[in-house]
């Protein structure tokens, strides 16, 4: 469980429910409370890499504005945002992209209005998908939210409505007596060797395994996220052993598969050598294709006969150890 450093509040939070009872729960917690008009952060110092490691450390309550969702494709039809920001330190993250200069994780206490508008967005509609992880790990701050739950009991109610997110997080007992369906809760892996060397703050392979086994425990669907695959000598054999590991568990069960190449934008490159100088990540432009990408700004892949070939072993791979999955996408 997340706990934060400091607190920010903006002060129409404290006009909502969660709002309220958070500013309650951290005034008895000893924690640096700061309230103030704008839901933004000023920082204590200058250096870049101290003030990454500042924002991640503080929790800032804010209203969200507007009532319009963005797309999230290819993973559903909108995005869900409920919470912005992760508290894991990866050094690949693509939040680097967008959210490198605010890395703090921001809740949004009018939570029940941002569902509600889901809800309504959906009745228009035959059938909508709703991605709570788009810009997020909402499971870190969920014990102090319960977003995911209020959205998980208000969709139950809707046959059209499909709900998903993605975690490295194993805070999820809250959500086991809940669990239905409707809802599909994924699981972001990597082999053991990137998670201690990329995944900084984040549960091992193994703790994460043994929370997947309690969500498809409890009825909902289940799914793994395979991502960011690293291709390097050997990276066959890793994640070879990684499906195996996921095999051991799940041989009989049918689970959603998602399998995501590394890529990397300037703004993350830049960000990335400028809070961890020592990085190993392998991220030289002269290794890589340049691709322009659907939101606005390109992105360094790796080249076609990387991917072509990545592809291909995933499929394979997949279909020998895990024939009753269902494999969403590979890029």
């Amino acid at each position: 469980m997340f706990k934060p450093e400091k607190i920010i509040i903006e002060e129409k939070a404290l006009q909502y429910e969660m709002g309220k009872s958070l500013y309650d729960r951290f005034m008895k917690e000893n924690i640096e409370i700061v309230i103030q008009k704008s839901a933004n952060m000023t920082y204590n110092c200058e250096n870049k890499a101290e003030r990454y490691r500042e924002g991640k450390r503080t929790l800032i309550l804010a209203v969200k504005k507007g009532n319009k969702f963005e797309s999230c494709k290819p993973s559903a039809d909108f995005q869900l945002p409920l919470v912005s920001g992760c508290t894991g330190m990866c050094e690949y993250c693509y939040l680097n992209t967008r959210m490198g200069d605010q890395p703090y994780i921001k809740v949004y206490v009018n939570n029940k209005d941002i569902i509600k508008n889901a809800v309504d967005i959906s009745k228009e509609r035959d059938k909508t998908s709703f991605e709570a992880s788009a810009f997020s790990d909402p499971i870190p701050v969920e014990p102090y939210t319960n977003s995911l739950r209020d959205a998980i009991n208000a969709f139950s109610d809707y046959d059209n409505i499909e709900f998903r997110f993605v975690t490295k997080y194993t805070d999820v007992d809250s959500l086991l007596s809940i669990g239905n369906k409707k809802t599909t809760i994924r699981f972001s892996l990597n082999p053991d060797k990137i998670i201690s060397r990329y995944e900084h703050f984040t549960p091992g392979l193994e703790d994460r395994l043994k929370a997947s086994e309690k969500i498809i425990k409890s009825g909902y669907k289940l799914g793994f996220i395979i991502a960011p695959v690293f291709i390097y000598e050997g990276y066959k054999d890793d994640y070879t052993d990684l499906i195996k590991k996921v095999q051991s568990i799940y041989k009989g069960e049918k689970i959603e598969l998602e399998i995501i190449s590394h890529r990397f934008t300037e703004k993350s490159r830049e960000t990335t050598l400028e809070i961890f100088p020592n990085s190993k990540l392998p991220i030289s432009k002269n290794d890589r294709k340049y691709k322009f990408g659907q939101f606005g700004y390109g992105k360094y892949v790796y080249k076609d006969e990387e991917i072509k070939e990545m592809k291909e072993y995933f499929k394979e791979e997949i279909e020998r150890l895990l024939p009753l999955s269902e494999i969403k996408y590979i890029i």
